[in-house]
């Protein structure tokens, strides 16, 4: 009977794939994530754990999930504060691989190309190294990696090769990948568990190489769009882009992806290839073997739509709360005559309007709990809707619209809170 596995990570884009891959081959998958109850209800075991809490950085916290049981750690972040690489990176994994019991086995994933001086290239080597030090645990390094569903650069690469008119490529476009898809990696990874070689470091990828012009074309015709020409995007000018990727929390428009994609992700398989089984197929194979979905076209053409939703609501907020914080009070208290409230009280509601709506604005543009913020710029609309409705109903009939513009604002809204969650 095999053993079980606890997957670290297992509600990230690797880590589910590398759930479910598991539990199809008959492992028990226990689930360990921030917050498992999807993973719950999909039928897993699982272990609620954050792995920026301290606790998670004690052996005895792993003890009871690992009693005879493997591990596979997917956790990791690409970008993040120092104490939350080290805490992801290096304590939490560093305590689970400690907890782990005489004859368990272990997998870390990590990446290719972490030579590189970014915070997420030295905690991956800090990473790695915890995992070779504990003797049980086989590093496996894959390229870029591509699924039926995707998530940060993979769907970046899909909304990137769905643009109209010209598909952006960064830099000269000619750096290489060898894309492997997740469950050619779920594979790779059950083998490695089986029956792991040695530790590695293994780099794994697929059989076919594409440059990042030629990857794009792919997905384009993956797409079922027509082809268009490629607009090269100047490396000083795609870093720049990548820090303010940075800046507005934009997920993988960052200056660690751009340096990423500048050198290339290609991963050298052959190593442990001659070792294994396993066979990762093309990505044409993989291309060819799906079609895709209008949910596919839909959610490549939203993706960087998603951010510039975000940001024009913040300006809308943040233009709104200047306003009710500096506009002069003879300006608006002449709209609520009649309305059946004092001059002061109705100064009162503006400024403090005011404030309100300058909050949100700041919570968008730094992406703060974007679920939360979306239900509180929902209530507030809606509160400003039927408050003023209720002491002005003549401002639906207003010029220039009035509070008829609330009316797509909250579709807009609505928009914006649909697609808040990635996972």
């Amino acid at each position: 009977m095999s053993r079980p596995v606890l997957v670290l990570g297992a509600d990230g884009f690797i880590g589910r794939h590398i759930a479910f891959a598991l539990r199809r081959r008959g492992r028990e998958v226990i689930a360990s994530a921030r917050a498992p109850g999807r993973l719950a209800r999909m039928g897993f075991r699982v272990v609620a754990a954050d792995l920026a809490d301290a606790s998670t950085h004690d052996p005895g916290f792993w003890t009871p999930h690992l009693a005879g049981a493997d591990l596979v750690n997917a956790a990791g972040l690409l970008t993040g504060s120092e104490a939350a690489f080290e805490a992801v990176q290096a304590a939490a994994p560093r305590a689970a691989y400690a907890a782990l019991g005489e004859g368990a086995r272990g997998v870390l994933i990590s990446a290719v190309g972490i030579e590189a001086d970014t915070p997420f290239a030295r905690w991956r080597r800090e990473g790695e190294a915890a995992a070779l030090a504990a003797g049980k645990i086989a590093v496996l390094r894959p390229g870029l990696v591509v699924a039926d569903t995707s998530f940060g650069g993979s769907s970046l690469l899909r909304a990137l090769a769905a643009l109209p008119v010209r598909t952006p490529v960064i830099g000269s476009g000619t750096q290489r990948f060898n894309p492997i898809h997740a469950d050619d990696l779920a594979q790779v990874v059950a083998a490695l568990l089986e029956a792991p070689p040695d530790p590695g470091p293994w780099e794994i990828g697929g059989p076919e190489r594409l440059t990042q012009a030629e990857l794009l074309a792919a997905y384009r015709g993956w797409l079922g769009l027509p082809p268009v020409r490629q607009l090269a995007v100047p490396l000083p000018l795609a870093r720049a882009l990548g820090h303010l990727g940075d800046a507005l929390q934009l997920g993988p428009v960052s200056a660690t992806s751009v340096a990423q994609v500048d050198q290339g992700v290609e991963a050298d398989e052959r190593p442990l290839l001659s070792r294994l089984a396993a066979r990762p197929r093309a990505l044409s194979e993989v291309l060819a073997a799906r079609p895709a979905g209008t949910q596919d076209l839909w959610q490549a053409r939203l993706y960087l739509l998603k951010p510039l939703v975000r940001l024009t609501l913040a300006a809308l907020w943040l233009v709104s709360g200047l306003l009710g914080l500096l506009l002069p009070a003879s300006d608006f208290l002449p709209l609520l005559s009649g309305a059946g409230i004092s001059d002061p009280l109705a100064l009162a509601l503006a400024r403090g309007g005011g404030a309100v709506d300058l909050a949100l604005g700041l919570a968008l543009i730094r992406n703060w709990r974007p679920r939360l913020t979306g239900l509180a710029q929902l209530a507030i609309v809606g509160a400003y809707s039927v408050g003023l409705t209720a002491f002005a109903p003549a401002l639906w009939l207003a010029p220039m619209g009035g509070l008829l513009k609330n009316l797509p604002i909250l579709a807009l809204l609505l928009v914006h809170l649909a697609l808040a969650e990635e996972r």
